[in-house]
């Protein structure tokens, strides 16, 4: 795909030009720090990758704030949130309705718990996302359920306490998120890990160590051994891993918590043997800190830097490294990455303060995963939740999870398997995965049905509120600047003259430009004539329709 030439096209502009006029630097510009203009189009831009979407009053915001502001605010701590709760099952007999259920008993028995508490964590998750502000904590706890995923967990509370590992660590130390991950309980049930002892090893946990979550394989160089390690090595470290358990799955018991432990009795305590491929190291017992020494023998090797900044990069700019980007942006960053002990901000920081990030390549050519798409609706036209009380809002976003994140295939906690969601991974379709004869359909309800009936429950509807919304504009009142501030705010990238004209005919139909001028300062004047207002509102939804079903709306 040749971005330069796509670009070129859709702006109706020669190829020369986009690249000497529209682009801020080239395509390959390093990890230089970006110098350019940070005006409204750069700091929509870093709202779109960094978040999950913005409001048009967060995008000017930022602009205001400027870039080192800016930073500071969405890489700024967040407090760990409160945990989810039990909103409305009456029969949980551990948990009342309004208190958490993520330290309480649990048994699968009890017809409906398990569903509640699924629903529970999933709304919770959400509303997380819904109200995360300009954070990229939120994208971020994503990225490391995208990389040390899990699933089919049938114990929700096993399920939470991983999710709150992964916000713990979300801009934090990669090494030691590794080894808290290691040893998870979620993670221990996912890959076999409470079942690899001594007596009976498993390498589940040990290959996907390398091929997956630190290392990487690279290619195959001679029998049983890859660029980056042997299979010996695996075989070696799955004795290393041995004797963790996890304790209290699906247990009644209240007086027994949810947590991994180490069992010496089922740990291998040979001395273990690395391949050439980590110096021929040798591991003697070490007990319950063997695993520890393990990860930091891994973690010395750069390749490890390099690997993980490849899968930011695929997550926040795009899928194709090329040789170029791989010298000039991914080393480094790594370097980056080695200088601060496997730190994740000052890396990822500075990819988002790059030149490389602010190029206009680098705006628009991504697809966005169905969270994005998703929420990044709720976020951008700003639906209210504040008047619903706990279960109808974790109802509401129950029910948007279920109807559409499931459908278009990428279900929060459900990954399709430990590599994660194609779409990062799987080439050369990449970012292509999510967009199918099947789930385009589903895009396309889900933003018809947010904008006119909503999502309806226990007598709460979540909605976009078109006319609360146009008023946040500058100009409504103006046909070609409401177009334009709308471009702004929903596309990554500007639109053509001829699409312009097309969405102007759809909210005036054959009419003059100053007609809208007229009709809506007659609503604005008597905004409670229900006449007017629904008037206004019915050519404010197709317009909004039709924008959202544009090619452009579906790219970051």
């Amino acid at each position: 795909m040749d971005r330069r030439a796509t670009l070129s096209k859709m702006l109706g502009r020669k190829n020369s030009d986009v690249s000497a006029a529209a682009a801020p630097s080239a395509l390959v510009s390093g990890l230089a720090p970006y110098t350019g203009p940070f005006g409204f189009d750069q700091a929509a831009h870093l709202l779109r990758r960094a978040t999950f979407g913005a409001t048009y009053q967060q995008m000017k915001d930022v602009t205001n704030m400027g870039l080192d502001v800016a930073m500071d605010e969405i890489f700024a701590a967040q407090p760990m949130p409160d945990p989810p709760v039990n909103p409305n099952f009456t029969d949980d007999p551990y948990t009342p309705i309004g208190e958490t259920w993520v330290d309480k008993a649990y048994s699968p028995n009890i017809a409906g718990l398990a569903g509640s508490r699924d629903q529970s964590l999933k709304s919770w998750t959400l509303n997380l996302i819904q109200t995360e502000g300009i954070s990229i904590q939120e994208k971020m706890v994503l990225f490391w359920h995208n990389h040390f995923p899990v699933a089919d967990i049938n114990d929700t509370r096993f399920v939470y306490k991983y999710s709150a590992l992964l916000r713990q660590f979300a801009v934090g130390n990669f090494k030691d998120l590794t080894k808290e991950i290691a040893i998870d309980p979620a993670m221990l049930r996912y890959l076999n890990g409470n079942t690899n002892t001594a007596a009976s090893p498993n390498e589940n946990f040990a290959r996907e160590l390398l091929e997956l979550f630190t290392i990487g394989k690279g290619p195959l160089v001679g029998p049983s051994d890859y660029t980056n390690y042997t299979e010996q090595d695996v075989v070696e470290m799955a004795k290393v891993l041995t004797g963790w358990r996890d304790r209290g799955f699906n247990s009644s018991n209240p007086a027994i918590p949810v947590e991994s432990y180490f069992t010496t009795a089922r740990h291998n305590q040979t001395t273990k043997q690395l391949s050439y491929r980590f110096n021929d190291i040798q591991i003697p017992n070490m007990g319950d800190q063997e695993y520890a020494h393990l990860l930091d023998i891994i973690f010395s090797k750069d390749e490890c830097a390099k690997f993980i900044c490849r899968k930011l990069y695929l997550w926040f700019i795009y899928y194709d490294i090329s040789q170029q980007v791989e010298d000039e942006v991914i080393a480094p960053m790594a370097q980056i990455l080695v200088d601060n002990d496997y730190e994740i901000r000052p890396a990822l920081e500075a990819l988002l303060r790059s030149e490389h990030f602010y190029d206009i390549l680098n705006v628009g050519p991504m697809i966005k995963n169905p969270v994005d798409f998703t929420m990044g609706v709720f976020k951008t036209f700003d639906i209210d939740f504040s008047q619903a009380n706990l279960e109808q809002l974790y109802r509401s976003l129950w029910t948007t999870f279920r109807g559409t994140l499931t459908p278009m295939q990428m279900p929060y906690y459900d990954p399709p398997s430990v590599a994660g969601w194609k779409a990062y991974y799987q080439e050369p379709v990449f970012y292509r995965h999510w967009i199918s004869s099947v789930t385009l359909p589903i895009r396309q309800t889900y933003t018809n049905r947010v904008l006119v009936q909503g999502f309806s429950n226990a007598g709460f509807t979540a909605r976009v509120d078109v006319l609360k919304f146009v008023a946040t504009l500058d100009t409504p009142e103006i046909a070609d600047d409401l177009i334009d501030e709308l471009v702004k705010i929903l596309f990554p990238q500007p639109i053509t003259q001829s699409q312009h004209d097309y969405l102007k005919g759809i909210l005036l139909p054959g009419l003059p430009d100053y007609e809208w001028n007229i009709e809506y300062g007659d609503y604005i004047n008597n905004p409670n004539d229900i006449n007017l207002a629904n008037a206004i509102k019915s050519k404010l939804t197709n317009l909004l329709s039709a924008m959202m079903s544009m090619p452009e709306f579906y790219l970051s």
